[in-house]
């Protein structure tokens, strides 16, 4: 079965936002801390992840570190957006995730390179 089909809501917390979008003091942040960060296109990408996820996205499992979270992915067909890093570089990325806290069901979306492994 394809699709989110509880109720889910998000993340109050901008910064989760902020961190996948280009061009914020959060990605900064990551590149100097970290070396690279994996950022959405831009927010109307983002928007269109999240829907397209909700309406299609597979279950890929709870995650095992904390059993808080269940992932939900999808692959595209273009870049959704990149790997950057402190050098320049980029990498294109074709896989959205969205987490979702299982006791609130907030969820946040990220780009990935592909699902993320749990157990």
């Amino acid at each position: 079965m394809a699709g989110i089909k509880r109720r889910i809501t998000p993340d109050s917390r901008s910064s989760l936002i902020d961190k996948h979008l280009p061009n914020t003091p959060q990605v900064q942040r990551l590149l100097r801390r970290e070396g690279r960060t994996h950022i959405f296109s831009d927010h109307e990408t983002l928007e269109k992840v999240i829907q397209a996820i909700i309406l299609d996205g597979e279950r890929t499992g709870i995650d095992d570190e904390t059993d808080d979270y269940e992932r939900y992915g999808l692959y595209f067909d273009e870049p959704i957006g990149y790997i950057i890093r402190v050098d320049g570089s980029q990498t294109p990325l074709y896989y959205g995730e969205i987490k979702v806290l299982k006791a609130t069901g907030e969820y946040h979306a990220i780009p990935r390179t592909s699902p993320r492994k749990t157990g």
